[in-house]
């Protein structure tokens, strides 16, 4: 059993369902509304536990999934939603020991997807332009997982100039202008790999359409969006939440042919 250690993210959860993110760090108290909890009763204790504030409230102490640290990590740059990561990683058919070029990094949300995925016989090479960005985005994925894992590698630069080195499987961009990765895809992505995009508006899907159509190379190009929406089960009362996620981005996924013969 996995006990909780020095330096270890953990998510607490109170009697309101509200959620906190914290690293443990010895002597450090947790302060919220209703009273304190010692990091030091945390630390060693299993994944799941409860504990009382000093106010005697509950609070109950999980080792955060992936999804839960990426939507309340303190980031920099807005992050791709959990929603579309779980569809990136499965149209975009990312898989063990598979190599993957990343742009941009960002908070790194994507980035730790992404190496979890490829696994340490992968590769993800994940460029960010901003210097700043690419900072926080190598804290915020050494706190996630202690340290950056081997199988990721964080560049600072423009991805175009990566692309022809790597020779990626696998191109995942969160970029504002990834139509500038088209022509050194066309060229460097392997046969039969993906080239994947994610954006915002509808003239950006547009733009980068119109390069991948003129590109000549790519084929089955889809571009989608997903929605998510809980429901409220309460006893014989269910219905559908009166909340959801909507539009975050848009989608584009397009296969590489080999017209070489």
């Amino acid at each position: 059993m996995a006990l909780f250690a020095a330096g270890d993210p953990c998510l607490l959860y109170d009697d309101k369902g509200r959620r906190y993110l914290i690293e443990l760090v010895p002597g450090k108290e947790f302060h919220y509304h209703r009273g304190l909890l010692a990091h030091d009763a945390v630390i060693g204790a299993p994944d799941g536990t409860a504990f009382e504030s000093s106010k005697g409230a509950r609070l109950i102490a999980l080792r955060p999934r992936l999804a839960d640290y990426t939507l309340k990590m303190p980031r920099a740059a807005t992050v791709v939603y959990p929603k579309d990561v779980g569809a990136i990683l499965v149209w975009a058919d990312i898989g063990p020991a598979m190599t993957v070029v990343e742009a941009g990094t960002g908070s790194g949300a994507l980035a730790m997807a992404l190496a979890r995925a490829v696994g340490v016989g992968g590769r993800v090479v994940s460029f960010e332009r901003r210097s700043d960005h690419a900072a926080k985005a190598r804290k915020l994925i050494g706190g996630f997982f202690g340290d950056v894992p081997p199988q990721l590698e964080l560049r600072e630069g423009d991805v175009e100039d990566g692309i022809a080195e790597v020779g990626p499987e696998r191109i995942v961009l969160d970029l504002p202008e990834p139509w500038h990765s088209v022509a050194p895809a066309a060229e460097h992505l392997a046969s039969g790999g993906v080239f994947c995009c994610y954006l915002p508006t509808v003239p950006q899907v547009q733009t980068v359409r119109e390069a991948l159509d003129g590109a000549g190379v790519f084929f089955d190009v889809m571009t989608f969006e997903v929605l998510h929406r809980e429901w409220a089960v309460e006893g014989r009362s269910v219905r559908p939440s009166h909340r959801m996620i909507g539009h975050t981005g848009f989608i584009t996924v397009a296969r590489k042919l080999n017209l070489q013969r």
